[in-house]
C-alpha cells in the first residue's frame, strides 16, 4: 500500500501534483538502479516543469497588477529606492495634468504645492521605513500642471523590491478638490448671510468671543443697527425690492465702517452689527454712526424708484461686559431706547439707564405670576358733581399692584409693560370682573342709590376684537344690566387702524353700557362726529384741565370755553379728571364742567372701603 506524504500548508495544488507524478516516475524503475546521468535528466525535466509553472503564475500576477495599475481611478506613482518616480499611471496624469514624462525622475516630495505639503510627503516616506508603518495617509495640496494647488487625499505605502528586504515607495492620489470646495462652500454658507454676503450672527458671535479673549473689553466697541419700518418696503413693494435694499444697506455700512478692524455682519432680517477694535473714543464712534445714518437716508434706487430707508442704532463703547451675550444685550438695550425716542437716531449705552430698564423689564416679566398670586387689587375714586361734591355720579375703578418689594404701584407703572408682555387682556378682564362684582354688591346693599362703575379700557383691550364678548360674559356672570357700566376710551384707541373699536363701541352701547371718551383737545372731540361714536359723556384730562389749576390763564380759559361749547352743541355731558382743589373745581364748574374727580374730593380707596365711601355720599 502506497503512502503519500501530507502536503504542507501553503503548497500550491499544482506543485503537489507535480511532486506526486515525478515521485511515481522515480519509484517505477522496475528494480533497475538508474545511472546518475539519467537521474539527472529526470530531475531536470521536473525542475523545468516547476519553473515553467512558476513563470506562468508570475506572468499572470504581473499582468493583473499592470491591468489594475492602468485601469485604477486612483492616481499611482511608482518610485525607486531613492524616492524618485519611475512610472505613473494615466489616472495620476489626469489628476495632476501634464504628461507621464513630466513626472518621471521627480522626487515624490516635489509634488507638494507648498513647503508644508512637500514636508508632509517627505515625512510620510521617512515614517514608513523608520516605524515600519503599513501606510501613511493625509489630505494636502499637490501642484497641478496648469491650475495651481489642488486638494487631494494622499496614501504612501511601500512595495517589495527586487532584492530580499528591499522596498520601494508608492504614491496613491485621490482627487479631493471638489469635496474640499464643497466643504468650503458649505462652511462659507454656514458663516455668511446668503443675501448680502456679510458674516452672519454665528460668525459674528464667534468673532466677538475671540476678540474678548484677545483684547480687554475697553478696546471693543459695538454698533447695533436696525432699519425703521422695513416691513413697509417688503409689504408695499415686494420681497425682491426689500432684498435689493438690504444689499444696498450692507454695501453702505461696509463703505462707512472701514477703520478699527471693522467687522460688519447681518444678524437678523433687517438688523446689522459692527464690531470695532482698538483705540476707541465714544465721539469718534458716534461720528461714524452718524455718517452711516446719513448715508442710509440717501435713496437706494431700484429701477427708477428711489427707496428711502432710515435706521436706529445702539452704541456700546467701553462696556463692562465679559461675554458676547452681555455685549449684544447692552447694544440691543441702547437700540430699543433709540427706537422709543423716535427712531432714525442713535443712542449710547448708559449703565445707569440699563439698570433702571432691567428693573422695569423684571417687573413686566412677573405680571402673570402677580395676577395669579392675588397681588392686584381695585382702586376706587368717586366722580362727584362739582357744584355739590356730596352728590356721587359714578365710581371709577382702576388697578393697583401691591408689589411685595416695591410696594404700591399705579397702573401707569405697569400697563405699558403689560402691553409688551401680552398681559393687558388678562389684567383688563380681571379689572372688569372685579369691578362688576363690586357693582353687584353695591346694588344689593344700596339699591337704586348704588352708583355706576366706570372702567378706563387699556389700549390693548379697547382695540381687541373680543371686547364685546368679554364685557357681555362679565355682565352675565354677575347678573347685571349693561347700563350699570361706563366704559372709557381715548382718541388713540379710536384712531388705531388695527382694532375694531368703532364696531365694539356701537354694540356695547346697544347693550346699554355708557360710552365715555377721554378728551385732551378739540381734535379728540371731533372724533365723535367723524366716526358717529355712541358717546354720551366726555372726560376732560391732561393740560386742558391742568392749565386752570394755577394762576389766571386767559388763553387756557378761552380754549377750554370753546371746547365746552362744542361739547354742549353735541349734547354731551362734561366731566373732568385731575381736579386738584376746591378752587380748581369752582373754575371748571364756572366754565360749564358738570362733574369731576381728583384730590379735591378725597384720595382713592381700596377693597370694601369703597362701600363706606358710597354710604357717606348716599347719606
Amino acid at each position: 500500500m502506497e503512502r503519500w506524504s501530507v502536503p504542507k500548508p501553503g503548497d500550491a495544488p499544482g506543485l503537489v501534483e507535480i511532486a506526486r507524478r515525478w515521485a511515481t516516475t522515480l519509484a517505477d524503475t522496475k528494480g533497475v538502479t538508474l545511472p546518475t546521468n539519467e537521474l539527472q535528466d529526470v530531475l531536470l525535466d521536473m525542475a523545468r516543469e516547476v519553473h515553467a509553472q512558476s513563470d506562468t503564475a508570475r506572468d499572470a500576477a504581473v499582468h493583473r497588477f499592470t491591468a489594475l495599475y492602468s485601469a485604477s481611478p486612483i492616481g499611482i506613482a511608482l518610485a525607486g529606492p531613492d524616492g524618485l518616480i519611475v512610472e505613473a499611471n494615466q489616472a495620476l496624469v489626469r489628476i495632476l495634468g501634464g504628461e507621464v514624462a513630466d513626472l518621471r525622475g521627480r522626487a515624490i516630495a516635489e509634488l507638494g504645492a507648498t513647503e508644508r505639503d512637500a514636508g508632509s510627503l517627505a515625512a510620510g516616506i521617512a515614517e514608513l521605513s523608520e516605524h515600519d508603518l503599513p501606510r501613511y495617509r493625509e489630505r494636502l495640496k499637490l501642484t497641478h500642471a496648469t491650475d495651481g494647488p489642488l486638494w487631494v487625499h494622499v496614501t504612501l505605502a511601500r512595495l517589495p523590491g527586487d532584492g530580499s528586504g528591499t522596498t520601494y515607495p508608492v504614491l496613491m492620489v485621490e482627487d479631493a478638490n471638489e469635496l474640499h470646495l464643497l466643504q468650503e462652500t458649505l462652511r462659507y454658507q454656514n458663516l455668511h448671510d446668503p443675501l448680502t454676503g456679510l458674516p452672519n450672527s454665528s460668525q459674528f458671535l464667534a468673532k466677538l468671543e475671540a476678540s474678548l479673549s484677545e483684547s480687554p473689553a475697553a478696546e471693543i466697541g459695538l454698533v447695533y443697527l436696525d432699519l425703521d419700518g422695513f416691513k413697509v418696503i417688503n409689504d408695499g413693494l415686494g420681497a425682491g425690492v426689500g432684498d435689493h435694499v438690504l444689499r444696498g444697506v450692507a454695501g453702505k455700512l461696509c463703505s462707512v465702517f472701514t477703520s478699527h478692524d471693522a467687522f460688519v455682519a447681518r444678524l437678523s432680517g433687517d438688523g446689522f452689527a459692527v464690531l470695532l477694535q482698538g483705540d476707541l473714543r465714544a465721539p469718534h464712534v458716534i461720528a461714524m454712526v452718524q455718517e452711516a445714518l446719513t448715508e442710509l437716508a440717501e435713496p437706494i434706487y431700484v429701477g427708477s424708484e428711489g427707496i428711502g430707508v432710515s435706521a436706529s442704532a445702539g452704541i456700546v463703547v467701553h462696556a463692562q461686559a465679559d461675554t458676547p451675550e452681555e455685549f449684544l444685550r447692552a447694544a440691543e438695550i441702547a437700540l430699543h431706547r433709540a427706537k422709543e425716542a423716535g427712531k432714525a437716531q442713535w443712542m449710547l449705552y448708559d449703565p445707569e439707564l440699563d439698570q433702571r430698564d432691567r428693573s422695569r423689564y423684571r417687573l413686566g416679566a412677573v405680571i402673570a405670576g402677580a395676577l395669579e398670586h392675588g397681588e392686584f387689587r381695585l382702586s376706587y375714586q368717586p366722580t362727584v358733581q362739582l357744584g355739590e361734591p356730596g352728590a356721587l355720579m359714578a365710581v371709577n375703578a382702576g388697578l393697583q399692584w401691591q408689589h411685595p418689594e416695591r410696594g404700591e404701584l399705579d397702573s401707569a407703572e405697569f400697563y405699558p409693560l403689560a402691553a409688551v408682555t401680552g398681559m393687558t387682556i388678562p389684567l383688563g378682564r380681571w379689572l372688569l370682573s372685579e369691578s362688576l362684582a363690586a357693582t353687584a354688591r353695591w346694588r344689593e346693599r344700596f339699591g337704586d342709590a348704588a352708583p355706576d362703575v366706570c372702567v378706563r379700557l387699556p389700549h390693548r383691550l379697547a382695540i381687541d376684537p373680543d371686547l364685546v364678548l368679554v364685557v357681555k360674559e362679565e355682565l352675565d356672570r354677575h347678573g347685571l344690566p349693561g347700563n350699570v357700566l361706563r366704559l372709557c376710551t381715548d382718541g388713540i384707541s379710536v384712531n388705531d387702524p388695527h382694532g375694531e373699536v368703532l364696531d365694539s363701541l356701537a354694540v356695547l352701547a346697544d347693550l346699554g353700557a355708557t360710552m365715555v371718551l377721554a378728551v385732551t383737545g378739540t381734535a379728540d372731540l371731533e372724533l365723535i362726529t367723524r366716526h358717529q361714536l355712541p358717546v354720551r359723556h366726555i372726560i376732560l384730562s391732561g393740560p386742558v384741565v391742568d392749565a386752570l389749576a394755577g394762576p389766571q390763564n386767559e388763553t387756557a380759559e378761552h380754549d377750554l370755553r370753546h371746547l365746552i361749547e362744542r361739547a354742549r352743541a353735541l349734547g354731551l355731558r362734561i366731566g373732568a379728571e385731575g381736579v386738584r382743589t376746591r378752587a380748581h373745581a369752582d373754575r371748571l364748574r364756572d366754565l360749564g364742567v358738570r362733574a369731576g374727580r381728583g384730590p379735591f374730593v378725597g384720595e382713592s380707596v381700596t377693597g370694601e372701603d369703597v362701600d363706606q365711601l358710597i354710604e357717606r355720599h348716599t347719606r
